[in-house]
């Protein structure tokens, strides 16, 4: 099995120093690069932070040929009809590089900062299911009417409609039952970061081993091939950064691959708080093992 590795560059950064990361994963030779679309993100919410749309436009316009996307985003702040419109652009200016990451929202900043209620996890899934639905409709047909318990659209607009036909890849974060089936209806990637109730490295990869044989089931259940769902792990959810050390990366993406993952994601190092790391680690893994562990 070939594995792609991708990147989370967050958008803390002003973008005299972004941009310079966003060609650097490129020209390293990363199958893709994300950012993600929050309004303010954990404990970062008081610091710097930029739109996930505009940077991954900006970020088009300094790249040729990486891919990149939203890891992930959420209706907590995003109606399909306006969200479309902004796909169906970027897709056009990166010249359908364009992958999308949709999860169904936390419950931290942007979950309150428009004024709503913070949702409990079944209603989340409810609100997303209908989000994602509307939205592969949207993205698929020009002139889209809609009305359910959570959005609704009347002759909603996409053309001239994306680059990618018929529409952009949506690669579907999902852990529960409902959001897998979900990813095995709309996804044509499925994104995990394992289970949250593990605070060990050993605990966190067995709820990744299971979560991976539950969507085998699924997948099984809607009768969809398995092979025809590209598997992303993002790696940093474990309670040990991936960047570590060179050779615990390795470790890592080879744990990755045994568990039938096709893609994996580490973070960019920042110098304190999440995902704190040495960039040298970044460029060693870059520059030697990631060629070596593409398989």
């Amino acid at each position: 099995m070939i594995m792609r590795f991708g990147i989370v560059i967050l958008p803390d950064q002003r973008w005299t120093e972004a941009r310079r990361r966003w060609r650097q994963v490129e020209e390293w030779g990363f199958d893709h690069a994300w950012t993600y679309d929050h309004l303010g993100w954990r404990d970062l919410v008081d610091g710097p932070w930029f739109d996930s749309m505009s940077t991954l436009t900006a970020a088009a316009t300094v790249t040729s040929r990486i891919r990149f996307g939203t890891l992930v985003a959420s209706p907590n702040f995003r109606h399909p009809a306006a969200f479309a419109r902004q796909i169906t652009t970027m897709d056009d200016v990166s010249d359908g590089r364009l992958l999308l990451g949709l999860g169904a929202g936390g419950i931290g900043f942007d979950a309150t900062v428009l004024g709503g209620e913070t949702l409990p996890p079944r209603r989340r899934v409810d609100r997303f299911a209908e989000f994602v639905e509307l939205l592969d409709l949207i993205l698929r047909e020009d002139g889209t009417t809609w009305r359910g318990d959570w959005f609704a659209a009347v002759d909603a607009r996409s053309a001239p409609g994306c680059v990618q036909r018929p529409r952009v890849p949506f690669v579907v974060a999902a852990n529960g039952p409902r959001s897998m089936r979900l990813a095995a209806r709309f996804g044509q990637g499925w994104v995990t970061s394992g289970t949250g109730d593990h605070d060990d490295l050993a605990g966190w990869w067995a709820g990744v081993s299971a979560l991976s044989a539950r969507m085998d089931r699924t997948l099984d259940e809607v009768g969809r091939d398995r092979v025809s769902l590209d598997r992303y792990l993002s790696l940093d959810a474990a309670p040990v950064f991936s960047l570590s050390s060179a050779q615990f990366f390795a470790d890592q993406v080879g744990r990755a691959a045994e568990l039938g993952f096709t893609d994996v994601v580490t973070h960019w190092p920042r110098a304190s708080s999440w995902y704190a790391g040495d960039e040298a680690v970044l460029t060693d893994v870059a520059t030697r093992l990631m060629p070596q562990l593409r398989g």
